[in-house]
């Protein structure tokens, strides 16, 4: 199979390759449901030393660089209370943590998630958390420019691989809220 984007020497639909996904991901991959197929879910196998974004692109396509989203974990806290969610912004951009994504969470204070949090809260490795699989509970943030990408890259939840999706199937999440200019 041919990769939608990219330069990828392996790609296969990811629901037939769910042993290289972590449980949560491979679970919701299972699970998947929505105006897109899940045969149109992409595993491309990419090299774990290489996946920062940058480096990423300059191996496997500058096109990347546009057509990549990050999905990083964040805590908005007040009153004591600590909420966990996840922002999917496009990777060119960075999240606006401290004004989109503390009042959407009506909270006093916004920061990224420490590492060990995110990590153990998902179930997928740092560096490669997806917005595929996490915990239904938590608001999934998405900027609308990546909804409005064709195909997006994304994390596979591991370090090693990544997914390709169309940008509009991320909207069919499981608390997915779509936000104008979550990605500043």
């Amino acid at each position: 199979m041919r990769a939608p984007l990219g330069h990828f020497d392996n790609a296969v639909p990811a629901p037939d390759c769910l042993d290289l996904l972590t449980p949560p991901v491979a679970d919701a991959v299972r699970a998947w449901r929505g105006d897109v197929p899940a045969e149109q879910l992409v595993y491309v196998d990419t090299d774990p030393a290489i996946a920062d974004t940058a480096v990423f692109a300059e191996h496997y396509g500058p096109e990347l660089l546009d057509q990549s989203a990050n999905c990083v974990v964040v805590a908005g806290k007040r009153g004591g209370e600590t909420t966990l969610a996840a922002c999917v912004v496009l990777s060119r951009t960075r999240v606006d943590v401290n004004g989109a994504v503390r009042r959407q969470l009506g909270a006093r204070k916004a920061s990224f998630a420490p590492m060990d949090t995110a990590v153990g809260e998902t179930g997928m490795e740092y560096g490669g958390i997806t917005p595929i699989g996490l915990p239904a509970s938590w608001p999934l943030l998405i900027d609308s420019a990546v909804l409005d990408t064709e195909w997006i890259l994304i994390g596979s939840g591991r370090r090693r691989g990544k997914l390709i999706v169309p940008g509009k199937s991320l909207a069919d999440l499981p608390g997915a809220v779509i936000l104008e200019g979550l990605g500043v």
